[in-house]
């Protein structure tokens, strides 16, 4: 998403068109409390495409509210309590006046939460999470439905078993067509529920396939052909979801993709809405997001965790590297990969990770990815006995987050199978405490293009509780009750540490069973540098990310001159800039009027 003063940005049909600084609307305007911040600074002669969401399930007296201010509805959103709206910008104000109206934000540009990267290594992620213990058990995920959120699903025999395996599709985009255009959801759907068929046998010496075989996929399509949605498509995936659980026993959502937070989780729609999907006893998986490397506040990456992985309920999953090995000792944290804690909420993200480097698995020639980026494609030297270097019809190589929540997807899929009275609390519970521990203090990772070198330390907002494992969650029978909500992080200035909020409701939070070393192991807090995320003047201290005159105060982040300036952020030279990430000749792609990626598309997976 970016925003510039000087010019705006054409997101196509579907995106708001927002411009940071042309015109001040009014006081009362800038400072209502139920307007997003993105919101704050819109051209008054415009119109804009909004979520609005309600006190109560709006009725036909509610929407009417809209349209009496020159409002169009566009779609109703039962599940947030709202719908989605154009508005004149100009109705803004008087809109959130209303006692009625909770909160009103743009219809956010999201995308996916992927990238390209290629080499020739195999990824060995199943003999990593000790995946091949599930078969000796005998579950596949059997009759767990899993809706897969993304850019569409193509038909491929690997998803086939005795019948084709996507139970349900249906399209959320202009399109109108639910199968894949861009090759990311098919790439998802693999890593959750590939069967291998295309690489099992006499031929082939390396089955490429998921973590559940057998598991149901149900399609929602919400990514075009270049891998961009909205949040109203989303969110309507999400209660069609909902809607659909007990037709298609629908345990999983998978959300591998997002968008940056501008709000708390409490005030975002994208997160109300994953969270009705918990409520619901869904659990749901999603992607931290690309934007590890980020250092444009001088933090290291940290608190770069994207929408609606800054959501507490939901398991939110970072990337590791496998090195090309089925060892786990060697494995490494991707430095792309986001840390927190959040925005806003200062949530302790991620939960868990995965790996999601380099990763192999389903896709068609021809789509948007594959033509982009044809060097990801795989020999069939590579997994078949006798084979050469022809490009690989069936397989292809992504990295990003978005891989890694399909790993989690997936071994929860397992998880049900086993158990299908897990609660999703007890699913996120059961994963964060048997998770492995084990990593090093410090790694290192040069990026080959730039040759910069990327430091990475393993504390709780690196890798969460620990490295998902098969294995040892199939083998539990902790059935905990309480709240799985991932807790908040404090900073103390006196002592240079963090720690902690204690919570009550979340299992947790009272509990010695769910204490700090139990959950999220020993090193927890690890701080680098007293310059660093945990310094006085970084992420906790008084002039940096929390403080009054960085990231929130009036001068920085939100002001004209910094984040949504033409010079930092989200302006024309620096790396969400006009010329830089999202620009023609950088890493966010071809045409500065798309996206490729989310947030932070990763070129080449790490080595």
């Amino acid at each position: 998403m970016r925003f510039s003063p000087n010019k705006c940005v054409a997101w196509g049909r579907r995106f708001l068109t927002l411009c940071a600084g042309i015109v001040s609307v009014s006081l009362a305007f800038a400072q209502s409390p139920k307007l997003s911040k993105d919101l704050e600074s819109i051209e008054t002669s415009a119109s804009v495409d909004v979520i609005v969401q309600f006190n109560t399930a709006p009725t036909a007296k509610h929407h009417q509210k809209v349209l009496d201010r020159g409002g169009k509805l566009k779609a109703q959103h039962g599940v947030i309590k709202g719908g989605s709206y154009s508005v004149p910008a100009s109705a803004l104000a008087d809109l959130a006046s209303d006692p009625d109206v909770a909160f009103i934000s743009p219809d956010r540009p999201l995308a996916s939460s992927g990238s390209p990267g290629t080499d020739s290594m195999l990824d060995y992620y199943l003999p990593t999470l000790n995946a091949q213990y599930a078969a000796i058990l005998g579950f596949d995920g059997t009759g767990i439905g899993v809706a897969v959120i993304d850019s569409g699903i193509t038909d491929l025999p690997d998803l086939h078993g005795q019948v084709y395996r996507v139970v349900y599709a249906q399209d959320f985009t202009p399109a109108k067509g639910a199968v894949d255009q861009y090759a990311h959801g098919t790439h998802v759907a693999g890593i959750i529920g590939g069967n291998g068929k295309n690489s099992s046998g006499a031929k082939y010496f390396y089955t490429i396939k998921g973590l559940a075989p057998n598991v149901n996929l149900i399609n929602l399509r919400v990514l075009d052909a270049n891998g961009l949605g909205t949040d109203s498509a989303v969110i309507q995936a999400i209660q069609t979801a909902i809607n659909l659980k007990s037709k298609y026993n629908i345990r999983v959502i998978n959300l591998s993709l997002g968008r940056p937070v501008f709000e708390s989780y409490l005030q975002d729609p994208l997160c109300q809405a994953v969270e009705q999907a918990y409520r619901a006893g869904i659990v749901v998986v999603v992607a931290a997001g690309n934007e590890g490397r980020n250092d444009t506040y001088g933090n290291n990456g940290y608190g770069t965790i994207t929408a609606p992985g800054n959501d507490p309920y939901v398991i939110t999953v970072g990337a590791m590297k496998t090195m090309g090995t089925a060892d786990r000792a060697d494995d490494q944290i991707a430095t792309y990969s986001s840390k927190g804690p959040t925005l806003y909420d200062h949530v302790v993200k991620p939960d868990l990770v995965a790996p999601g480097n380099r990763i192999i698995s389903l896709y068609t020639a021809g789509l948007t990815l594959p033509k982009t980026f044809p060097g990801n494609k795989i020999p069939y030297l590579l997994y078949q006995v006798n084979g050469n270097t022809t490009s690989s019809s069936t397989y292809y190589r992504l990295s990003g987050t978005s891989m890694a929540a399909a790993m989690v997807s997936g071994t929860v899929a397992l998880m049900l199978d086993q158990n299908p009275a897990l609660t999703p609390d007890q699913v996120k519970a059961r994963l964060m405490k048997t998770a492995s521990k084990t990593f090093p203090t410090y790694s290192s990772s040069t990026d080959s293009t730039t040759g910069v070198t990327y430091t990475s330390q393993y504390d709780v907002f690196t890798i969460g509780a620990g490295y998902v494992d098969v294995q040892a969650v199939l083998s539990s029978t902790d059935l905990s009750f309480g709240i799985a909500k991932s807790p908040a992080a404090q900073y103390d200035a006196p002592t240079d540490s963090v720690y902690f909020v204690s919570d009550s409701s979340a299992m947790w939070g009272s509990s010695a069973m769910w204490g700090t070393a139990d959950v999220w192991g020993v090193n927890v807090f690890e701080p680098s540098s007293q310059s660093a995320m945990w310094g006085s003047s970084a992420m906790w201290g008084s002039s940096a990310m929390w403080g009054s005159s960085a990231m929130w105060g009036s001068s920085a982040m939100w002001g004209s001159s910094a984040m949504w300036g033409s010079s930092a952020m989200w302006g024309s030279s620096t790396s969400m800039g006009f010329s830089a990430i999202w620009g023609s000749s950088a890493m966010w792609g071809s045409s500065t009027n798309t996206t490729a990626e989310s947030t932070s598309i990763v070129i080449n997976g790490e080595q």
